[in-house]
């Protein structure tokens, strides 16, 4: 039975339209935790620009307001970031999303921002999120330096669910204001709650048009499978999932590239658990279709006006499964964010997985914690070359035999362990200071069309909040290849006994455990600096190893 016949079959559209939890039987515990995260079914009929005593609220703030910085992780700011990206021409101020550890990058914010022109939001629904919560001591002690403690809280916004403990750090702290989110909606739900509208409304953007459009798609999610969006979405993933195209594979339009990363999150995190998964794939160069294989289905998001993008998509439709989803301009990210909510759910129901558990996420953080103890063994580098590049083989990687271990050789190892089914991620602690990521991204559609496998490309910390569930919860068909640096960039924690280099090391050092841990093959690379000549060096050795195994 099809994935429209089984929705169906099953009353799906009208038990998730209702948010009946039952729709997601399994352990009284996997309804329970459907029952309290199913607030954003209602988002698009509830979901309202911000109240008029916000909005007075907001406009209290003293002085000019140029910038607007998120200091969050995951749901608590990809959204914001799409939104930030996709109605940039829309927005009246600057948008920085900060969902990093890397010392540099943080350096360069401070250098770059100033405390009197800029406001922070401090992002997270726990409250507790170590990366926000560092980041929010390192600016407010710049804050307080420039401006004095009593009028440097007023930069700040905290978006969080009540009654955390961040809530209660604003108060006593001095905070603008805290602005409270659905404690029945999930991080990666959030997008139409006030981890989204808040800053939508800092930026200028006309959220009640935002809103608009995803009530219109709300209500088209609520009709017969025939006709509902999401129901069609839900059955292109499942139904592709079902016949081995289990690689989901994003090509959007110039504009909504960002987009890609929330579905992402979206995807993995919702899909990727109990050895099951849908693997999302950001593609990075729409032009290096032609190649793909047969676990790839593609979903094209594209504005109406992009005709390239539309004559790609119909070439590739020949060889691949495509479903279009075409936006007639910006303001229709609002309808995506609901599409694709409705379809990941349904998606995990033809599945049989909760969407809303993220079992193996709580993990990573354990494990930062306890490298930062000295509680938690890391595999030790299996060499150092000569310039100072240490390679680690770990889990179910392990060099050729009789072989001098070398980047180029531990590559090919790791490129020779790709079987059919498999894909390759590339895992990146890197700065973003001098676009060090962008090097990267040079070498993934070579590395795609050589090794005939997909290729994502993974920024840490930021996919241990995305990603890193499937990683560690989905099957095991991935080949990682970790990097890390050990660049002497660093800043302070205030109140804290580590540093910032400190936890952006512990965040890949805990997360190489895990994987190591669990059998996974991965391969890590701790190059001596973060210089762009650095890893532009690494960026030919991926791309000659790739070019190698397609040859062997």
């Amino acid at each position: 039975m099809d994935a429209l016949s089984r929705l169906t079959a099953a009353d799906a559209v009208a038990r998730l339209h209702r948010a009946d939890a039952t729709l997601f039987a399994g352990t009284e515990a996997d309804v329970e935790l459907a029952a309290g995260s199913m607030g954003w079914t209602r988002i698009g009929s509830c979901c309202t620009p911000l109240p008029e005593y916000h909005q007075r609220t907001l406009a209290e703030l003293d002085g000019p307001l140029t910038d607007v910085v998120v200091l969050g992780m995951g749901g608590s700011s990809l959204a914001t970031l799409v939104l930030g990206d996709t109605l940039a021409e829309h927005s009246t101020r600057h948008l920085h999303v900060l969902d990093t550890t890397a010392p540099r990058t943080v350096a360069a914010a401070l250098d770059k921002l100033d405390p009197a022109t800029t406001l922070f939001l401090v992002s997270s629904k726990s409250g507790g999120t170590v990366e926000p919560m560092s980041l929010y001591s390192i600016f407010r002690a710049d804050a307080d330096a420039e401006l004095g403690e009593a009028d440097a809280g007023e930069r700040f916004i905290a978006i969080t669910d009540p009654g955390t403990s961040l809530e209660t750090l604003a108060i006593a702290e001095g905070f603008h204001v805290v602005f409270h989110g659905d404690p029945t909606i999930g991080g990666r739900f959030s997008a139409l709650s006030a981890f989204g509208l808040v800053p939508a409304t800092l930026l200028g953007l006309d959220t009640a048009e935002l809103t608009a459009r995803a009530k219109a798609m709300e209500a088209e999610c609520g009709l017969p499978v025939a006709f509902n969006p999401g129901a069609q979405l839900a059955a292109f993933i499942a139904d592709n999932h079902d016949a081995g195209r289990d690689k989901l594979t994003v090509i959007s339009s110039p504009g909504l590239s960002s987009f890609g990363l929330w579905v992402e999150q979206l995807v993995a995190e919702s899909l990727g658990k109990e050895g099951v998964g849908v693997v999302p794939i950001v593609e990075l160069a729409p032009d290096n279709a032609a190649g793909y294989g047969p676990d790839r289905a593609v979903a094209v998001v594209r504005f109406a006006s992009d005709e390239t993008l539309a004559r790609e998509a119909s070439v590739l439709g020949e060889s691949v499964p495509v479903i279009e989803l075409v936006l007639d301009d910006p303001y229709d990210v609002g309808g995506e964010f609901v599409r694709w909510e409705y379809a990941v759910a349904l998606v995990g129901f033809l599945l049989g997985v909760n969407p809303f558990g993220q079992p193996n996420v709580a993990a990573a953080k354990a494990a930062t914690n306890a490298v930062l103890a000295g509680e938690l063994d890391v595999p030790k580098p299996t060499t150092v070359t000569a310039d100072g590049i240490a390679i680690t083989y770990a889990g179910g990687l392990v060099p050729a035999e009789n072989t001098e271990v070398t980047v180029a050789g531990a590559l090919g190892d790791a490129f020779a362990q790709l079987r059919g089914g498999d894909y390759l991620c590339l895992l990146a602690y890197l700065p973003e200071d001098e676009g060090q990521p962008d090097l990267l991204a040079r070498a993934v559609p070579g590395m795609t069309s050589d090794l005939g496998v997909p290729v994502a490309l993974e920024l840490g910390p930021r996919y241990l909040h995305s990603t890193g569930q499937l990683h560690k919860g989905g099957p095991d068909n991935t080949v990682f290849v970790l990097v890390t640096t050990r660049d002497p960039a660093n800043l302070r924690v205030p109140g804290r006994e580590w540093s910032l280099r400190d936890l952006h090391a512990a965040q890949a050092a805990g997360d190489l455990a895990i994987l190591a841990g669990a059998g996974r093959r991965i391969l890590r690379i701790d190059l001596p600096d973060a210089e762009p000549a650095t890893i532009a060096r690494l960026e030919r050795a991926l791309a000659a190893a790739a070019d190698a195994a397609r040859r062997a």
